[in-house]
């Protein structure tokens, strides 16, 4: 049994959920406080959890051998202890009578099941539930990982669910992209201030395991460091926390007394809190805060905005410690956004070395249409990172979007039968292409001199995905004002800083190739053409709606 087929078999059970009255937007909440207790036995028993994280009568074999309305009440009573870290226990000096016993004083597992409930109503269904669980073959799933395991689940959820569950998840093959070019290195602080479900955490922790030997190739500070301090996340949301939380645990990151995703709003003084990062990785929300500039609470935020992702922006270069890296998913109105979007992209390009942009393909996150780009900056410059002033000097503009595939559903961005095979790059089908590219040294470099390492081998042009086919845009005539004809097809090019400037009015907005789908106003017909076309398609429709209501008055 793969994971996917486990995957499947676990979302099933929201059938089970449904049945009970379960809301369609509850379901992975209801689905992930049962299964957690499952996967922290199985993970026990594998040996992969050093010491079992949940107090003795907390536990999955302290459910799963009973039936009915004792289950039921049973498990509501498991749910309280861990949420509250008491239980409700008969008192022998008063009898008839009860008292609250304290079971754990763990803060991590009091996060997690922070005002924990059951909505369940039928024991039979919870029986159901269990028995499901226990016949999945965990051995099987062990293989890969049962935080994978998790991750999956919360990747189908995404996927799935119309509620817009899926702005909390960022796909898989985008962020193990987005790690593997910032290279985090071991005794580096890593955040997110929009953690999500701490899929970029959780990469980058990966990452950093497979470059040690799952860490045992630290001594015991550096492995107390990555498992404790390394990672912090922020959550706004707090049942987005607890699926976090649960993803973090199930991956061997425990965090400070918070966890490693704390509750609170980036924008407010959960963010003004957080210390120097080395590496940021980070998907802030799309969009306009509900309350404007009222909702950013941040007094140290230079450039006062409603605007979320400008605000995240300033946050995120602002965090970064002298010579840090970021990564960064924002959509494409960041980046020719006038006023206040102008005054934050040149102080990023002042006080950072904005050095790459990726252009991605639409259709890859939940909101259709959605533009994206990952920007990838270090701050201070390439030769001082404490330089503040003028640090940008080069940027490189990677064409992932311009005829490519329609991504969604079916079409899944990072799958294979699209583009690229794994065999062509070794790496992504869709960015192992960007990736070859942006580290064209292809060593395990880190901090802020190998940047420019990277930056000195770099090379103008790449072809993938029949870019030599695609036309040139004749409305980009800055974009392409000489330039050599073989250039001017490539999906890889590099505008200096003082181009930006002069050329572009520090607008970030950067294409060349035509696209498939855009129609050139050159090759439309005059406007009577147009008008004439629109008038007759009109007045076929009046005619059908006429000869409708006549066969509507003969039938009355």
């Amino acid at each position: 049994m793969t994971n996917n087929d486990i995957v499947q078999k676990l979302w099933n059970l929201c059938d089970v959920l449904r049945d009970d009255g379960i809301n369609y937007s509850d379901y992975v909440t209801e689905l992930v406080l049962l299964l957690f207790i499952k996967m922290v036995h199985e993970n026990t028993e594998a040996g992969t959890l050093k010491k079992h994280p949940l107090p003795i009568g907390c536990r999955w074999q302290d459910i799963s051998d009973k039936s009915g309305i004792n289950l039921l009440n049973d498990y509501k009573a498991i749910l309280f202890a861990l949420s509250t870290g008491k239980r409700l226990e008969a008192d022998p000096e008063n009898p008839g009578q009860t008292k609250e016993v304290q079971v754990h004083e763990d803060p991590l597992i009091s996060a997690i099941y922070a005002d924990a409930q059951t909505r369940l109503r039928e024991p039979r269904h919870l029986e159901q539930m269990i028995k499901t669980l226990d016949q999945i073959d965990w051995f099987s799933a062990a293989k890969d990982g049962l935080g994978d395991l998790y991750e999956g689940l919360l990747e189908k959820n995404a996927s799935e669910t119309k509620s817009g569950a899926g702005q909390y998840f960022t796909p898989r093959a985008l962020i193990n992209s987005m790690v593997r070019c910032m290279k985090p290195q071991v005794g580096e602080v890593i955040q997110d201030p929009a953690a999500g479900t701490a899929g970029f955490l959780v990469a980058a922790d990966q990452y950093m395991r497979e470059q040690t030997d799952d860490y045992f190739d630290l001594n015991s500070k550096q492995s107390e460091f990555q498992k404790n301090k390394a990672f912090v996340g922020v959550e706004l949301v707090p049942n987005t926390r607890r699926l976090a939380l649960m993803n973090c645990l199930l991956h061997g990151m425990e965090g400070d007394d918070e966890g490693v995703i704390h509750l609170g709003n980036a924008l407010g003084d959960a963010g003004k809190a957080l210390e120097g990062a080395d590496i940021i990785l980070a998907n802030p929300p799309f969009g306009t805060s509900k309350g404007g500039e009222a909702s950013n609470t941040r007094d140290d935020l230079t450039y006062k905005t409603g605007n979320k992702q400008l605000a995240f922006l300033q946050h995120i270069y602002r965090n970064l410690k002298p010579g840090g890296r970021a990564a960064v998913v924002l959509p494409d109105n960041v980046l020719f956004e006038a006023g206040v979007g102008t005054d934050v992209r040149r102080d990023l390009m002042n006080k950072c070395n904005l050095h790459t942009i990726l252009r991605l393909p639409t259709g890859i996150f939940y909101a259709q249409g959605v533009k994206t780009n990952v920007l990838f900056f270090t701050k201070g410059s390439t030769t001082d990172k404490h330089q503040e002033e003028n640090c940008t000097e080069n940027v490189w503009v990677f064409d992932l979007r311009t005829n490519m595939p329609s991504f969604g559903k079916r079409t899944p961005f990072g799958n294979s039968d699209i583009g690229f095979t794994q065999q062509d790059f070794g790496l992504d089908p869709h960015l192992g292409a960007f990736e070859k590219v942006f580290d064209p040294v292809g060593r395990e470099l880190s901090r802020q001199q190998d940047i420019a390492t990277i930056l000195a081998a770099r090379t103008q042009g790449e072809y993938s995905f029949g870019a030599e086919q695609i036309a040139v845009d004749k409305q980009a005539a800055v974009e392409n004002e000489n330039v050599d004809d073989k250039l001017l097809h490539s999906r890889w090019r590099c505008f200096s800083r003082e181009w930006i400037a002069n050329t572009k009015g520090d607008s970030l907005d950067i294409s060349w190739l035509k696209d498939k789908d855009s129609v050139d106003a050159a090759d439309l017909p005059e406007p009577a053409v147009l008008a004439m076309e629109a008038k007759d398609e009109l007045t076929a429709a009046l005619s059908e709606l006429d000869e409708l209501l006549a066969a509507l008055e003969g039938v009355n």
